[in-house]
């Protein structure tokens, strides 16, 4: 059986028992609070689709579907176990997806991230993932969710901020690890995804990394909470605070039943708009593809608005049309040949329904149809104000006869460069080692965070720190560093983190290597596929929150004495490939060899004894037998 197959068979009774434990919510409550306007009025829609040449022939296409529920805000967590008049009422919605809805508030999540990728992100040739383009410096020019909360770790990534239930369970309160682990089993039912993997073994709170995208409403001051002490929480005004849980599973597969229900949660499905164009032959036929939820609360005010609660359901992926043409080796694209599709009407409740088209520079080239509106180097298509029947974006080189891949690199469009590696050929120990280089002409400073399972230990005493090939160590540019290590093999309870602030000269690279030992597991705690060797989560480097002091204040204080200009940040959140860590692995192999051998022996040997003990010796006379002519 497939992993898909298997995944789906899972899925199948998850979504049983999400269905289940669902009536037991009200069947029309919603994110938010309020009855004050009509439910239309009240919800919006949105969806856009960014395309963007990239330098090596490909095209990124970025779809952003966004749902805003205004004037609503997340449940009040004190209101869990509650009677319902206390802290929550009923929610009515249009275009809000219900089941999405009935989970954020049965957990009474205020703000949620969910990513399900597959390959790897090329951060020096595409830049930053989501909806942007070279031509506007912003990283979301489209997008209520930026690159930075896209993200582009591979695997299954799962991170929400949670408020403080208040009161122990004697109370009636729920605690927020209870509402995690909640939370996982419900969003693995409906994305039939494996996220109840996402255990304690993996969960881990690094809130500098991983900071809220929108902001977390305050909570009732009659919901006291208890003392924390974990340095993962963001007070929320009234005596509460909030928690992040993160987990990620890189070892996660992303498939057709991934899309299925995501698809469904678009207020036009796969019938009309945008929605149309997310084939999953096609899709998952990129060379890289991910699929991305988002839900966050704006505070009225901050967008010039009411506020309410926001919604962005993201696919991306990067399409390679040299090879999608075959013997013609063109990089010419259209919607028929990345998607295989077009869009057939638009969708009938969306406020917008926009095609942003990054123009080619210093090429000729012809775009089909005619753009709504062309600004600087982006050419836009208003599917709602055009005729929106049977819509065929496409971009032609005119001059290109083949497309010929650059002999020579261009430059980043990454701030950073990053290579990560695994030293060693011991099953033992081995070593981690770590290059980040700043192609910026600024100092850069940045968060580092790594986030490693119980199967490796980290040797901090060995750590070293390098610049641009000098042995000598340069300790001082590495700061506020600080290690959780794995609790003692067996207990499984967390993973180990090591995070620290890297202040990176101009034009110059950075290297850490750090040794490190290796578990040494029972075997049935090895995997079906052990031999494969285990996966471990990518480093992430993280932009500071260098003027912030609610968060990340310790890792905004790193300074390097060697600087003469004023420090910068990077923009987004850069996360490197996973690794393979292989372990000493017993011969699984041994217990079949000793089975066949024996099996082979007793089959001869009782054949040999059954064969003399039942054979009858029978003399025959030959020439009574025998009739010979």
């Amino acid at each position: 059986m497939t992993p898909c197959a298997f995944r789906l068979t899972k899925c199948l009774l998850a979504l049983g028992l999400f269905s289940l434990a669902s009536t037991s919510a009200s069947a029309s409550s919603g994110p938010g609070q309020g009855h004050a306007a009509p439910i239309q009025a009240r919800e919006t829609f949105d969806e856009s689709l960014t395309l963007r040449p990239l330098p090596d022939g490909r095209v990124s296409a970025a779809f952003e579907f966004k749902t805003v529920v205004r004037g609503a805000r997340p449940r009040e967590p004190g209101s869990l176990g509650r009677a319902r008049e206390e802290g929550d009422v009923s929610q009515h919605y249009a275009l809000f997806p219900l089941e999405l809805g009935q989970i954020l508030r049965a957990h009474a999540v205020a703000e949620l991230h969910l990513g399900l990728r597959a390959g790897k992100w090329d951060y020096d040739a595409w830049g930053a993932p989501g909806a942007w383009t070279t031509a506007d410096p912003s990283p979301e020019p489209h997008a209520g969710v930026g690159a930075g909360a896209a993200g582009a770790a591979t695997g299954a990534e799962l991170y929400a901020w949670m408020g403080d239930a208040g009161g122990g369970e004697g109370e009636g309160g729920v605690s927020i690890d209870d509402r995690w682990t909640g939370l996982r089993s419900a969003l693995a039912g409906l994305f039939c995804a494996s996220l109840e993997s996402l255990d304690e073994r993996r969960t881990c709170a690094p809130a500098d990394a991983f900071p809220p995208s929108g902001t977390l409403p305050p909570l009732a001051s009659q919901y006291r909470p208890r003392s924390n002490a974990s340095g993962s929480s963001i007070g929320a005004g009234g005596g509460g605070y909030y928690e992040l849980r993160h987990a990620l599973q890189p070892a996660e597969h992303v498939c057709t039943e991934n899309l299925t229900p995501f698809v469904r949660l678009l207020p036009c499905k796969a019938a009309a708009g945008l929605g149309r164009l997310l084939n999953p032959q096609k899709l998952f036929g990129a060379d890289w593809h991910g699929l991305g939820v988002h839900v966050r609360w704006v505070a009225p005010g901050g967008g010039g608005g009411e506020g309410g609660v926001e919604l962005v359901l993201a696919a991306q992926g990067v399409f390679d049309p040299v090879r999608l043409s075959g013997s013609y080796r063109s990089r010419d694209w259209s919607f028929q040949r990345l998607f295989d599709r077009l869009v057939e009407a638009r969708c009938p409740v969306a406020r917008s329904s926009r095609v942003y088209v990054e123009l080619p520079q210093d090429v000729a080239y012809s775009v089909v149809p005619e753009p709504t509106k062309v600004e600087g180097a982006v050419a836009m298509y208003d599917l709602l104000a055009e005729n929106a029947e049977r819509v065929d974006v496409s971009l032609r080189y005119l001059l290109e006869k083949q497309f010929q891949y650059p002999t020579a690199r261009p430059p980043s469009l990454s701030p950073l460069t990053v290579r990560r590696a695994l030293h060693g050929t011991s099953q033992a120990h081995g070593a981690l080692a770590v290059s980040v280089t700043n192609n910026l002409d600024t100092p850069v400073r940045v968060g580092y965070l790594e986030t490693l399972p119980a199967l490796v230990t980290l040797w901090l005493h060995t750590l070293t720190v390098t610049l641009d090939g000098d042995a000598r160590p340069r300790n001082d540019l590495l700061t506020d560093l600080t290690y959780q290590p794995p609790l003692p093999h067996g207990a499984h309870t967390g993973p180990s983190v090591l995070q620290a602030a890297l202040a990176i000269p101009p034009r110059a690279t950075l290297r850490l290597s750090v040794d490190m030992g290796k578990a040494f597991l029972r075997y049935t705690e090895h995997q079906p596929d052990a031999m494969r060797g285990w996966d471990l989560p990518g480093a992430v480097f993280f932009p500071l929150a260098l003027d912030d002091k609610s968060y990340g204040a310790g890792l905004a204080s790193a300074k390097n004495s060697n600087e003469t200009a004023v420090a910068t940040t990077i923009g987004y959140r850069i996360h490197t490939p996973n690794l393979l860590v292989d372990l000493a692995t017993p011969d699984f192999s041994m217990p079949y060899n000793v089975i066949i051998l024996s099996c082979t022996l007793i089959t001869l040997i009782f054949g040999s004894v059954f064969n003399m003990l039942t054979r009858r010796w029978v003399l025959v006379d030959m020439d009574e037998g025998l009739d010979v002519e």
